[in-house]
């Protein structure tokens, strides 16, 4: 097994992905809207990707928050909300909102849970910062470590609830970046101290079954290399300070923070302590270079992704109930 996510290009596997996957044996999948029509295409499309890996356990992702930064939408599935919302709830009504956010999570996942998805990342611990860039603020839980992870602590139980693993991120925070990592590498130069405020969410929920990185240099920690490519903040940071042993993978190796070849970048992900690599464009000449350069899974991290998949099991939630339920508690704001 090959430590990487890779992307497919389109709503069936195509003959070249067929081969190449069956021969490179990912670790898992990521879904995009590219690859989502309907339910019954959607529920083929992962049956597919169980049967040609062997394996009822298969990681198959998808980036399923709410607000802007939803795979699945109308007209087959219901729209849900961002993060802020429940944020403004937690300022009126902390309790109410758990509650809400815990219901939202299980709907959500019993949604992906119908056509076969198994891991959602999602949740977001970023706290916000007065000037977070707005690819972050617009999703985050909060800007106060507390309901941050009090929120993302009901959103990982909820998708758990309903069967699918949650995926915290962006380890070690993004609250602080002034500039969108999918188009520029953002610098932060707040010292240890300072950063202690985002640290605290991710180690109160160091036990999450998967974690994502960012692609940020922290100066604090390594001027040289951002989070994803750093042994630094990876070895001392994340798995050390923070205390995550879950399963870490990288953000998206294609977002212009990182430099250089696609090879390249998997490679010193690997090599600096993450577990797996997200590739999620479906290039295939990308996709060969990378399946190419890297070594077969660690032992560690194949435990940690067994240890995440095991971790849930299918749930019985009623979808309409739990919606209406989240709504009420919402409507309180």
């Amino acid at each position: 097994m090959k430590p990487v996510i890779f992307g497919l290009a389109g709503p069936v596997l195509t003959p070249d992905e067929r081969a190449f996957f069956a021969a490179a044996a990912p670790a898992g999948y990521i879904l995009f809207k590219r690859n989502i029509e309907d339910r019954a295409q959607l529920r083929a499309l992962t049956d597919s990707l169980r049967a040609l890996a062997g394996r009822d356990d298969l990681p198959i992702l998808i980036d399923q928050e709410g607000g802007r930064v939803a795979r699945m939408g109308p007209p087959h599935w219901p729209a849900f909300p961002a993060g802020p919302a429940f944020a403004a709830l937690y300022e009126v009504a902390p309790m109410s909102a758990i509650q809400a956010m815990r219901t939202n999570g299980e709907a959500l996942g019993l949604m992906l849970a119908e056509v076969g998805i198994t891991v959602d990342c999602a949740p977001l611990l970023d706290v916000a910062q007065s000037d977070t860039t707005e690819a972050i603020a617009c999703r985050a839980y909060g800007s106060a470590p507390m309901p941050v992870a009090a929120l993302g602590r009901a959103m990982l139980e909820g998708l758990a609830a309903a069967g699918i693993v949650g995926v915290v991120k962006h380890m070690p925070g993004h609250g602080r970046a002034r500039v969108d990592s999918h188009h520029l590498l953002p610098t932060v130069t707040a010292s240890a101290d300072e950063l202690e405020i985002d640290l605290e969410p991710f180690r109160t929920l160091a036990d999450a079954p998967m974690g994502m990185t960012s692609h940020i240099v922290f100066e604090a920690w390594d001027r040289e290399r951002p989070a994803t490519l750093s042994p630094v903040v990876i070895e001392q940071v994340i798995r050390g300070a923070i205390g995550f042993d879950g399963l870490l993978m990288t953000d998206d190796i294609d977002m212009k923070a990182l430099s250089g070849s696609a090879g390249d970048k998997a490679a010193a992900s690997i090599a600096a302590g993450c577990d797996l690599v997200l590739d999620c464009w479906a290039r295939m000449d990308e996709m060969v270079a990378i399946a190419d350069r890297l070594p077969e899974i660690t032992d560690a991290a194949r435990r940690r992704l067994d240890r995440a998949m095991a971790s849930v099991t299918p749930g019985q939630g009623d979808f309409a109930e739990l919606i209406a339920r989240r709504d009420a508690f919402l409507a309180l704001v």
